[in-house]
C-alpha cells in the first residue's frame, strides 16, 4: 500500500505528512521526535512553573488558560493547512500550550496543591504502561482499534466544544460538575485519551525512517497533543473526587 494514501491513526497527524517534501533525503526518526518532545516538555514545564509563581504572588491565571487554549487551536488550525511551516509553528504550540497548562494547572494548585503533581504522576505511568503494553503486543493496535478510538476521539472532542459553547449562554452541562454522571465522562475521557497513545505509537513505528524529516515536528505535535490531553483529564478527575469526598 502506497504511504500516500494510508490514514493515520492519530486525527491530528491526518494527511499532514505526505502533502510535501517527499523527497528529502532526511527521514523522520524516533530518537528526533524524542528531542523535540522531551524539549518541548521542558518548555511547558518552565512555562507553568512561572505562571504557578504569578499565581502565589496574586496574579489572575485564567487568563492564561483562555489565552492559551485560544492561541492552541489557532496555531493548530494553521498547521493544518500549512504543513510545511509546522518546524516554526509547533514551537509557538509548545509556548501556547504552556500558558494553558499553566493557568489551567495553577488554579488547581491554589485550591488543591498536590493534585497537579499527582496528574503528572499519573501521565507519566500511563505513558510507560500503554509504551509496554504496545510494545510486547498485549495490545495489537487493529484497524478496527484505530477506527474504534478515533470515533471515541472525536465524539469527545464533539462535547466539549457544544458544552462549551452552550457555557455562553449560561447552559451549564453535565461534563462540568461533580455528579457520577460527570466523573463517569471524565474516566471514560482519560481511557480513550491513554488508548490513543497506542495509536501515535504504532504510527511513528510504522513511518519512521520513511516520512521526511521535517515531519517529526508534526509527529511531536501529535505525541504532545495526546499527552496534554491525557494530564487535562487526569487532573479534572482527581479535582473532582477531591471536591466530591472532601
Amino acid at each position: 500500500m502506497s504511504l500516500r494514501t494510508s490514514r493515520t491513526s492519530n486525527p491530528i497527524f491526518n494527511n499532514y505528512f505526505w502533502d510535501d517534501g517527499r523527497n528529502s533525503s532526511k527521514k523522520m526518526t524516533v530518537f528526533g521526535i524524542f528531542v523535540k518532545s522531551f524539549f518541548g516538555i521542558l518548555v511547558i514545564a518552565a512555562i507553568t512553573g512561572y505562571i504557578w509563581k504569578l499565581s502565589t504572588q496574586g496574579w489572575d491565571t485564567g487568563w492564561f488558560t483562555l489565552g492559551g487554549m485560544l492561541g492552541a487551536a489557532i496555531i493548530s488550525i494553521i498547521i493544518s493547512f500549512k504543513t510545511q511551516w509546522a518546524g516554526f509553528l509547533v514551537p509557538l504550540y509548545i509556548i501556547a500550550k504552556g500558558f494553558f497548562l499553566g493557568g489551567f494547572s495553577a488554579y488547581a494548585h491554589k485550591h488543591f496543591p498536590e493534585l497537579p503533581y499527582q496528574a503528572i504522576g499519573v501521565t507519566i505511568i500511563t505513558f510507560f504502561v500503554m509504551l509496554l503494553l504496545y510494545q510486547t503486543r498485549i495490545i495489537v493496535v487493529t484497524k478496527q482499534v484505530r477506527s474504534v478510538i478515533i470515533t471515541a476521539t472525536v465524539s469527545i472532542m464533539v462535547v466539549y466544544i457544544v458544552s462549551w459553547i452552550l457555557g455562553f449562554f449560561g447552559i451549564r452541562t453535565f461534563i462540568w460538575g461533580t455528579s457520577w454522571w460527570a466523573i463517569g465522562f471524565n474516566i471514560f475521557a482519560a481511557i480513550v485519551a491513554s488508548f490513543a497513545l497506542l495509536l501515535d505509537f504504532d504510527y511513528i513505528e510504522r513511518y519512521k525512517n520513511k516520512a521526511p524529516k521535517q515531519k517529526e515536528w508534526l509527529a511531536t505535535w501529535g505525541l504532545l497533543a495526546t499527552l496534554i490531553w491525557l494530564y487535562v483529564e487526569a487532573l479534572r478527575l482527581l479535582q473532582k473526587f477531591a471536591i466530591k469526598f472532601r
